[in-house]
C-alpha cells in the first residue's frame, strides 16, 4: 500500500524509517509546503515522489494511505482535505484540538465513506492485549487504582510552548496517559478533577488529572513538559500490583505480589520501533473496504477528546 507522507518533521523523519523496512507499505510520496524540504526528505527516506502543496500530492491517484505529521493544530484542516480527495488517513495524535472537531471529522468520514484513524500506537501494540488478559487473569487481584506518568524534557520545542500549535503537555503528551487509562479501565466515568500550571506563553506545562470510575475505580495521570520521568503505569490490586514500563510504547511488563516480590515477566514481542502496527492495521482494514480502525475507532478519538476539553474546562479561572 502506497504511503503519502503530510509533513516532513521530525515525527515524520521517525515513522519513515520504519516504513522502509516493512513489506506492507510502500514510502510513496511526501509533502511539504517547502518543496525543497519534500525533496530532501524524499532523497533521505527513499520516497518516490516529493511535492510542494498537500493538493498536489492528494491528486496523485497512487497514494492510497495518507500520514498527517503536522502539528495539532492543522490535523483538523488536512484531515477534512484528505478525506475531501477521498484519501485514507492515518492521524498523529492528538487527533485534533476540541471533541468538535474530531465530531466533525467523523461525520465527514462516514458521509464520505472513508477510512480516518487516529494514529496513537500504544492502541495497536500487541502490548495492550498482553496487559488486559493479565488484569483479567485476577494475579493481581480486584484492581482498585491505576497511576500513569509521561514527562520529557520538551519545553524549549517551538510546537511545545506555542498556543498557535496547539501546544503545552496536554495534547502532547497526556493524551497518552488518558489513551493509557481508556484502554484498560474503560470510559464508565464519573468525575474528573485537575490541577495544571501554565508556561509564560500561556501553554500548560505540568499537569495532574484524577479520574474517578463509578464503579470505585480511581486512576491518576501526571504529565510536565520539563523533566524526563520514569513513564510508569501501575496497576494496584488487592492481591499485588503490575508495573507496565513506558505507557507509550511498554518494553516490560512486572508482576508483583504484597511482599514485593516478582511472580511473573511477561515479554512484549520485539519490534521494529512500534509504530508499524497501525500500519499494517490500517492497510488491513483498508483492503477490506472498512472505513475505521478496529483498535482506535473514530468514537474513541472522540472520548479522548471530551476528556481533555472537560480536563481544560476544568482549569479555566
Amino acid at each position: 500500500m502506497n504511503v503519502g507522507i503530510m509533513g516532513a518533521g521530525s515525527i515524520a523523519c521517525t515513522v519513515s524509517r520504519t516504513l522502509g523496512k516493512m513489506k506492507e507499505v510502500t514510502c510513496y510520496a511526501v509533502a511539504s509546503r517547502d518543496k525543497s524540504k519534500a525533496e530532501a526528505f524524499a532523497r533521505e527516506h527513499g520516497f518516490s515522489k516529493a511535492y510542494g502543496s498537500y493538493e498536489e500530492m492528494l491528486c496523485d491517484p497512487e497514494v492510497e494511505l495518507v500520514y498527517i505529521a503536522t502539528p495539532h493544530s492543522h490535523h483538523f484542516e488536512h484531515m477534512k482535505l484528505c478525506v475531501e480527495h477521498g484519501k485514507a488517513v492515518l492521524c498523529e495524535k492528538a487527533f485534533c484540538e476540541t471533541a468538535e472537531q474530531a465530531r466533525e471529522i467523523m461525520k465527514l468520514a462516514n458521509e464520505k465513506k472513508v477510512y480516518v484513524a487516529e494514529a496513537i500506537w500504544p492502541r495497536y501494540m500487541p502490548s495492550r492485549k498482553l496487559i488486559d488478559d493479565a488484569l483479567e487473569s485476577g494475579i493481581i487481584g480486584n484492581v482498585y487504582t491505576l497511576t500513569a506518568n509521561l514527562s520529557y524534557p520538551i519545553s524549549k520545542v517551538e510546537r511545545i510552548i506555542r498556543p498557535e500549535l496547539a501546544g503545552g503537555a496536554l495534547l502532547d503528551i497526556g493524551v497518552y496517559g488518558i489513551n493509557f487509562m481508556l484502554m484498560h479501565f474503560g470510559e464508565d466515568i464519573e468525575r474528573i478533577e485537575s490541577s495544571v500550571r501554565f508556561t509564560d506563553t500561556g501553554v500548560d506545562s505540568d499537569e495532574s488529572i484524577t479520574v474517578f470510575y463509578r464503579d470505585g475505580r480511581m486512576a491518576v495521570l501526571t504529565h510536565s513538559i520539563y523533566p524526563r520521568s520514569d513513564r510508569k503505569g501501575i496497576f494496584h490490586g488487592d492481591k499485588g500490583y503490575m508495573v507496565v514500563e513506558n505507557i507509550n510504547n511498554p518494553s516490560d511488563i512486572n508482576i508483583y505480589d504484597n511482599s514485593d516480590t516478582l511472580i511473573k515477566h511477561i515479554f512484549v514481542p520485539k519490534q521494529i520501533s512500534g509504530y508499524e502496527y497501525e500500519f499494517i492495521e490500517s492497510a488491513e482494514c483498508i483492503k477490506k473496504g472498512l472505513t475505521e480502525s478496529v483498535s482506535m475507532p473514530l468514537s474513541e478519538s472522540v472520548k479522548m477528546m471530551e476528556i481533555m476539553d472537560t480536563v481544560r474546562k476544568s482549569w479555566k479561572k
